[in-house]
């Protein structure tokens, strides 16, 4: 599976912010204590692209819809392991790895009272390539996938397996394919899902209403009986909404503003890690960032826990490897022996390696995106300037920033900035940001590696052998953090506020799963 570069994609890179602010859009909120009748306002971090069809469906805020609509063949518990949910149970595994048989839920019904059908399965993995979605990458390893009968569906991966088929890709969400194909453009719009709500109402750039589907299939039975989605972009906006009741509840909370909500009466607060990883990577393709001395120096000259700890503390936390925290905890890799590998701070060593190792005149290029990536490269230049060095900062808008990193030329850039998200599989980190094919395509630093380093990756990918995996992906994280291609920085918490009379809202690691309003272990309610 490859990742093109896009910006706020589910899985994908992380640069910018959506461009349109939304103003908040007066409505019923909650908050009168019955918590029947009432609406839920979820005020979001970000704009929606307003695309509320699964196989279209790429971006992260119109995915948080998506996930009450619709349900998932399986889904993510309370963590990142995916557990059944229109399917039976596990599946069959035939043909080494190759081959997954499902079995689904006899009583699985869409909101037009149609049964959920193994066709309607199939096409859900195949349609995305065979359309050219955006979505496409995620299930491009499917040879075939194909109704037994009405409850059986067979999927088959081609000649070899798909290692992160089992952790991220059989967690299909489904479609029923006669309403979909009758008219894309309107199911774009109107979809019709599984899922424990209805969509009700679409007012684009302003919100988007559900209503509790009261005749869900699943023994889960919502509190809520109508939600609200509305975009903010403005971080103040979204804080001064929640500080005065105006909504009940708000995703992605600004760091400076983390204690201001803490110490609020009346508000809640709700974080968990993500998988995020957040990164400084060097250009090794060309000029003096080749040499890995000259990128251990760059790491000794300032320390990422000092920057953290005052620029980002509250809402992300320290990275070692590639590898995100809360990914290393399905995996557990020796992040302890990651973390005491990586350069500490200690500039009389920063200068040491870089008088050796490079030019008396060296001054690097740094290119970032806007916000907390270019405060943080701006830390690295006045660090470098304090042993004599210094760096030449350039806050580039996305599209210019991808033009420019992607080249591998030293004219262009000797170090960017850029964060990725992805799944609890490794391949989702190390394949497309590390892997000789993506060259060019989601990575600027053009890593050779050692003998082995690219066949590794590439074979990890290639194997359902869950232990087999991990042993060879073991030491290309070592050589990455021993090396330094990039270096790991901070991982980003997924972040919620809420009035306390909101019940039981947790925030979940992945990002399109807030808020889960409804699942085994919470069932949100106002009142």
């Amino acid at each position: 599976m490859s990742y093109t570069v896009s910006d706020e994609t589910r899985r994908g890179l992380l640069a910018s912010g959506a461009a349109v602010s939304v103003a908040v859009i007066a409505g019923c909120i909650g908050g009168s204590g019955n918590g029947d009748g009432e609406r839920f306002h979820f005020t979001q971090e970000q704009s929606r692209e307003e695309k509320f069809d699964p196989i279209v469906s790429n971006d992260a805020y119109s995915f948080q819809v998506v996930q009450l609509v619709f349900d998932g063949l399986y889904e993510y518990g309370e963590g990142l392991e995916l557990q059944p949910k229109l399917a039976k149970g596990e599946p069959t595994v035939e043909r080494d790895g190759t081959r997954y048989i499902f079995e689904l839920e006899e009583r699985a019904t869409f909101h037009n009272g149609d049964n959920v059908t193994a066709a309607d399965v199939a096409y859900s993995f195949t349609a995305p390539v065979e359309e050219e979605t955006e979505n496409a990458a995620e299930y491009d390893m499917i040879e075939s996938a194909e109704a037994i009968d009405d409850r059986q569906v067979q999927v088959d991966l081609g000649d070899q397996p798909y290692g992160p088929f089992e952790l991220a890709t059989m967690g299909v969400t489904v479609v029923p394919k006669s309403v979909r194909e009758e008219d894309k453009d309107a199911f774009n719009k109107n979809p019709v899902g599984s899922g424990p709500f209805r969509f009700a109402d679409l007012s684009e750039n302003e919100y988007v209403d559900l209503e509790r589907n009261d005749d869900y299939w699943d023994d889960l039975d919502p509190n809520l009986s109508a939600v609200r989605f509305v975009a903010h972009d403005d971080n103040a906006g979204r804080v001064s909404d929640i500080r005065a009741g105006n909504t009940d509840a708000i995703s992605g909370i600004p760091n400076d503003d983390w204690s201001v909500l803490e110490n609020e009466g009346g508000v809640k607060l709700h974080s968990t890690e993500s998988p995020t990883f957040m990164y400084v990577a060097f250009n090794c393709n060309e000029g003096p960032t080749t040499s890995p001395e000259v990128r251990q120096a760059i790491a000794h000259s300032f320390s990422i826990s000092d920057f953290i700890e005052s620029s980002a503390g509250n809402v992300s936390s320290p990275m070692y490897s590639p590898i995100p925290p809360v990914v290393n905890d399905v995996w557990a890799f020796p992040e302890d022996e990651y973390k005491n590998m990586l350069p500490t701070y200690d500039p009389d060593q920063a200068k040491s390696l870089l008088d050796e190792h490079a030019p008396s005149d060296f001054t690097p290029t740094i290119i970032t995106p806007e916000g907390i990536r270019a405060r943080l490269a701006e830390r690295i230049a006045t660090r470098l300037d304090e042993i004599g060095y210094g760096a030449d900062v350039q806050i580039l808008d996305f599209g210019t920033l991808v033009e420019k990193y992607t080249t591998g030329k030293a004219s262009d850039y000797q170090m960017y900035l850029l964060g990725w998200t992805g799944g609890p599989d490794p391949d989702y980190y190390l394949y497309p940001l590390f892997h000789e094919s993506q060259a060019g395509v989601n990575q600027g630093h053009y890593y050779s590696g050692s003998d082995g380093f690219h066949e590794s990756i590439a074979e990890a990918r290639n194997s359902a052998d869950q232990e087999k995996r991990y042993d060879l992906y073991e030491p290309v994280v070592r050589e990455i953090v021993d090396q330094l291609p990039v270096l790991p920085a901070f991982t980003q918490d997924n972040t919620m506020a809420s009035r306390d009379y909101v019940s039981d809202l947790e925030a979940h690691p992945e990002v399109t799963r807030n808020p889960t309003l409804v699942a085994e272990y919470t069932n949100v309610s106002i009142g």
